[in-house]
């Protein structure tokens, strides 16, 4: 199974928009007509971490992007705060023409999402925190996702960018050859290594702490949300998880198994019907 034939179910392109001045490489499928759902990756990741969850989610107008400094987006030389991404995020949401959407965050998108649902709450319909951060401040997490994130772009050594998508697997087999040959080309590519600083800069442990989600600020978010934990995740525990789901008022928690940092990936049979299930009962 490769990404070409994970996507093959249905009509899909990849194209540019300008968000905000910034060129930004989008995965678009779906019904156009539909509400829009809008995937968004992890630190250092890009969108072909929902190709998993594309062809389940073909009833809906679907956005898969490489966020601000990530992937084949465009590489603003500035340290990125939660705000700068949530910035871009809108504007991708403009150029595109949606008032509202469905977000989906994996990891770093999962804190981007929140931070927008209590920002500007009305252009949230549901919210997904997959294995979501910004909740917690770990100096060993954060060192390990610099040191293994900086390792993997400073050398040409495929191993490390295969360790570095190893990292965070419950079944190091997901981190497929595909996905390895796919990040080890962004990874090298002159702009990423020239930007990895600013991408990484979440874990420096005073910008990071101005950048958290407050337990006051997660009883804030008011849109329907669910919250997806894999039990294996490297980078942040169950209680963690629980802490989250809650903080938020009314938001549904579901624990994975055997399930590492990219439940969307690692399981997608068990994570699409959960996404299918939660966004149509919210209509």
């Amino acid at each position: 199974m490769s990404i070409w034939t994970e996507l093959s179910p249905l009509p899909f392109r990849l194209e540019y928009v300008d968000a905000g001045g910034v060129r930004t490489r989008t995965l678009r499928a779906g019904d156009p007509d539909a509400a829009a759902v809008v995937f968004l990756h992890g630190t250092s990741g890009h969108l072909e971490a929902f190709t998993r969850n594309v062809a389940a989610h073909a009833e809906y107008d679907l956005h898969a992007i490489d966020m601000l400094g990530h992937g084949w987006t465009g590489k603003p030389d500035r340290p990125y705060e939660i705000a700068d991404y949530v910035d871009h995020l809108v504007a991708y949401l403009d150029a595109v023409g949606i008032d509202r959407a469905h977000i989906v965050g994996e990891s770093l998108g999962g804190w981007v999402g929140a931070r927008l649902a209590t920002t500007q709450p009305a252009r949230v319909r549901t919210l997904q925190l997959l294995c979501a951060g910004g909740t917690v401040a770990n100096p060993e997490v954060m060192d390990r996702i610099r040191t293994s994130t900086k390792q993997a772009v400073e050398s040409d050594d495929v191993e490390l960018t295969r360790k570095r998508l190893q990292l965070l697997m419950a079944d190091p087999a997901n981190a497929t050859e595909e996905l390895v040959e796919v990040r080890h080309a962004i990874y090298h590519a002159p702009e990423f290594v020239q930007n990895v600083d600013n991408l990484l800069s979440l874990q420096d442990m005073d910008r990071r702490t101005r950048n958290l989600l407050t337990p006051e600020e997660l009883g804030r978010i008011d849109v329907p949300t669910l919250v997806v934990w894999g039990r294996e995740n490297p980078f942040g525990e169950v209680p963690e998880a629980t802490r989250m789901h809650e903080a938020i008022p009314g938001s549904r928690l579901e624990l994975l198994e055997h399930c590492g940092h990219w439940p969307q990936h690692e399981q997608p049979e068990r994570y699409n019907a959960i996404s299918r299930e939660f966004l149509r009962q919210q209509g």
